[in-house]
């Protein structure tokens, strides 16, 4: 890999397939680069990670409950010790709608993206096309060198 990279094929790939997968050398650092590369290009950024997101579509496109653990606490009222359920936004659509008039999208930049099973990975790959202002770049894996591949052949692959 070259010292400094352009990421325009990176960035031309992404806009072509939607959704991407990528493999980076565990050491870190490739992937800052392109993120930099991304946001120059005029696409917000959304970092997480897949462990504990529950519902994809939920979390990412609905308004999703969340319960905070309940350290022992108990209701007021004749409920279970569960705790309350508090109301979140959805987190990819209210990123959507306070991006800057002239962003190009949300690129959503999700972290372990091997511990994801197949039906999530299909969703993901189905979100660019519902949705074209979101661009989906998931890390499925270590490698030797930053490579990507289009998410459904990374499907394939698994």
């Amino acid at each position: 890999m070259a010292l400094l990279t352009t990421g325009k094929p990176f960035i031309k790939d992404l806009e072509a397939s939607g959704a991407l997968g990528i493999y980076i050398p565990l050491e870190g650092g490739h992937e800052g680069r392109y993120q930099r590369r991304l946001r120059a290009a005029g696409y917000g950024m959304m970092h997480i990670t897949a462990r504990g997101l529950g519902d994809l579509g939920s979390y990412l496109l609905g308004v999703h409950g969340v319960r905070p653990p309940h350290l022992g606490k108990k209701n007021t009222g004749k409920e279970g010790a569960v705790g309350y359920t508090y109301f979140l936004p959805p987190a990819a659509t209210y990123q959507l709608e306070t991006l800057p008039p002239k962003s190009k999208g949300l690129v959503i930049w999700l972290l372990e993206g091997a511990i994801l099973s197949q039906q999530e990975l299909e969703f993901l790959i189905a979100l660019p096309k519902n949705e074209p202002r979101i661009k989906v770049v998931i890390e499925m894996g270590g490698a030797r060198t930053f490579s990507w591949k289009p998410l459904s052949q990374c499907l394939m692959a698994a």
